[in-house]
C-alpha cells in the first residue's frame, strides 16, 4: 500500500508528512515521560512499528477487492 495515493496533490502530501511527524514527537514525549528516557524510547520503537503495522495491512479504495458477489 502506497503512503501517498496518486489523488492526493503536494498540499495533501506535505500535510501527511507533517502531522505523522507531530503525532511521532508527542507519542515520544509521553513515552519518555512515563517510562523514562531509555523505556521512553524502546517504548516509541515498539508502538511506531505496532502503527505502521496495522497501516500496511489495512486495505484501500485502492486495493483490489476479492470475492464479491454479483
Amino acid at each position: 500500500m502506497a503512503y501517498f495515493s496518486p489523488t492526493d496533490d503536494a498540499a495533501q502530501r506535505g500535510g501527511k508528512v507533517a502531522a505523522d511527524i507531530a503525532c511521532a514527537l508527542l507519542l515520544l514525549a509521553f513515552s519518555v515521560v512515563f517510562f523514562g528516557y531509555l523505556g521512553g524510547v524502546v517504548a516509541f520503537i515498539l508502538l511506531e512499528a505496532a502503527l505502521l503495522g496495522v497501516d500496511l495491512l489495512m486495505p484501500t479504495e485502492a486495493d483490489a477487492r476479492g470475492g464479491t458477489v454479483r
